[in-house]
Order: structure tokens, then sequence, then C-alpha cells
């Protein structure tokens, strides 16, 4: 196992994220890419369906908070999940270190294919 990483997300049904109202996600993640495509910065953020990540027992009180079916997005960056934060209602943050015993891959979905 690697050597693990903090990772930072903001979560919520995947409903607010991904389709009714995902519009607002969608052009902020776009203007964040823009931003860090402009500057050569690597992008350091993920959508994530129905994350794993959320099932590890240490985020049991967080995933009680997140209607289900849930989505996140992660980032390696604490500013990211900050700037993320004041862009987006109706969202939960946190932090977790990966891969763990409980959380081997940070991006992992239980969506099905």
């Amino acid at each position: 196992m690697s050597e693990p990483q903090k990772y930072y997300f903001v979560a919520a049904s995947r409903k607010y994220l991904c389709e009714d109202e995902g519009k607002p996600l969608s052009e902020t993640l776009s203007e964040r890419r823009r931003n860090f495509e402009s500057r050569n910065i690597e992008i350091n953020f993920w959508l994530v369906e129905q994350p794993a990540f959320l099932e590890a027992p240490e985020m049991a009180s967080i995933k009680k908070q997140i209607p289900q079916p849930a989505a996140a997005i992660v980032t390696t960056d604490v500013n990211t999940m900050r700037w993320l934060k004041l862009r987006l209602e109706f969202v939960i943050t946190g932090e977790f270190s990966a891969p763990s015993a409980t959380i081997p891959d940070p991006l992992a979905s239980l969506a099905i294919a």
C-alpha cells in the first residue's frame, strides 16, 4: 500500500450535484478547470458518483447527513475544497486519508457502470 495522501471533499445528493440542479456545478467545475489550464496547473479534483469512501466506518456520521445516492467532488487541495464550498450550497465538507485500511481507493465509486 502506498503512503496515505490527504483528500478533501464536498458531498451532497447526486440529484443536487449531477441532475436537476447540476448546471451550476458543471459551470463551476468548468471555470475551475479553465483557471487551472490557463496557469498550467494539474487538475486536482474529481467528481465521484456514489463515492465508496462514504462507506468507511469513520464516515458514518457524514453519510447520514447526505441524501442518498450521494456524489462528491474530491480534491487533494484544501484551497480547491474551500473554493467549491463557497460556490455550492447544501454540501457537506470533510477530509480523509487514503489509501488506508478502510478507504483503499479515494476515487472509487459504488455506481454500477
